[in-house]
């Protein structure tokens, strides 16, 4: 109980560290709305949840021992997100009625582009290989304890989101101005950039 209290509480701090998922929520639920932000945070949580069940079946040590596996998935998940941000910067929107974007977004695409951000990048992987056992007593079962601990990961997520996305509620009437909108694009642009950038430049170890 002490490990998992533990866990709870180092899963929790870093859920909230900001980093590409929180910047792909905030930004949908500002442009995209309610519905579209909570699609992206499903298929997110569907990719960490993904990745948790990979490590608990054991998949995720050939990221570590075979450069070329995590190669291909590292540039696949870089090229991912540099064509996301490629899109944010170039075509900026200034509206939710799709001003600079003719088509607004589905649930469904939205929900694809959270999973993929998370299902492409082998440093969730190789973040849950390394981080899960530390909470993992002697003598337990190590997959379904993994798989446990993956999914805890994931409601934390959830709640981070839930938050996330009401917090948008309440500046809805200042976040829907045409240079605001604008902004936000152009900073989660950038943000994805930086981050396909660093996972671009990243290794196994």
């Amino acid at each position: 109980m002490a490990l998992l209290l533990a866990f709870i509480v180092a899963a929790a701090l870093l859920t909230m560290t900001p980093g590409v998922d929180t910047a792909m929520v905030l930004r949908v639920a500002t442009v995209e709305g309610k519905r579209s932000a909570a699609a992206a945070a499903a298929g997110i949580c569907a990719g960490c949840l993904g990745w948790g069940a990979v490590v608990a079946l054991g998949l995720a040590a050939l990221l570590r021992t075979s450069p070329l596996a995590y190669d291909l998935l590292k540039w696949m998940g870089a090229g991912y997100l540099l064509y996301l941000a490629a899109g944010l910067l170039w075509r900026p929107r200034e509206s939710f009625d799709g001003t600079s974007e003719p088509v607004r977004s589905g649930a469904l695409v939205m929900a694809l582009r959270g999973f993929l951000t998370n299902a492409l990048n082998p440093k969730m992987g190789i973040f849950y290989v390394t981080f899960l056992p530390q909470f993992i007593p002697a003598g337990v079962a190590i997959g379904p304890r993994a798989f446990l601990l993956a999914s805890i990961h994931v409601a934390l997520s959830v709640l981070w989101f839930a938050a996330l996305i009401g917090a948008t509620a309440g500046l809805s009437r200042w976040l829907r101005r045409p240079a605001v909108i604008a902004a936000l694009d152009r900073v989660t642009g950038a943000v994805f950039v930086a981050f396909g950038v660093r996972l671009a430049l990243s290794s196994a170890r």
